[in-house]
């Protein structure tokens, strides 16, 4: 059984609104089936936050540190990931992994190397198509959680 984030009532509203989003995670994996070791893994991470006295910038960067972790080991373990998880990762992947040599290549082909800044929109646009193309899988597989996290 996953554990409660404690309820927090005096939160600014910065603070306030990554908390409100990482209970809604914890609703959406909760569920799920998840395997018993993971849910007491998940269980250390939420206590750590609850341990966490401060209701300020410390909470909140707790909050995100938790939940990108938690995020990650479902990813990771799971396969499970919340709306547009591989969009969003692979969107950085596309520019470096596929945008910096269509460019370089392209620079040192026409011996200008300004048209290096070409690949960077190409490897984007490259890297968004397979993000999207992956989270449409982890949706249809019934493997995507029914939130979208906001970092």
């Amino acid at each position: 059984m996953i554990l409660e984030p404690k309820q927090r009532p005096e939160l600014a509203d910065k603070t306030k609104s990554a908390y409100e989003q990482f209970k809604r995670l914890i609703i959406e994996i909760k569920k799920k089936k998840l395997p018993e070791e993971m849910e007491l893994v998940i269980n250390k991470h939420i206590t750590q936050l609850n341990s966490v006295p401060d209701t300020g910038k410390t909470l909140r960067n707790e909050i995100r540190k938790e939940q990108s972790k938690i995020v990650g080991l479902l990813a990771q373990k799971l396969k499970i990931v919340p709306i547009n998880y591989f969009r969003k990762n692979w969107f950085v992947l596309g520019m470096t992994v596929f945008g910096l040599p269509i460019g370089a290549a392209l620079g040192l082909s026409l011996g200008n190397m300004a048209f290096l800044g070409i690949g960077l929109p190409i490897g984007m646009s490259m890297g968004l198509a397979m993000g999207a193309r992956m989270d449409n899988k982890a949706k249809e597989e019934g493997r995507q959680l029914d939130i979208e996290l906001k970092m």
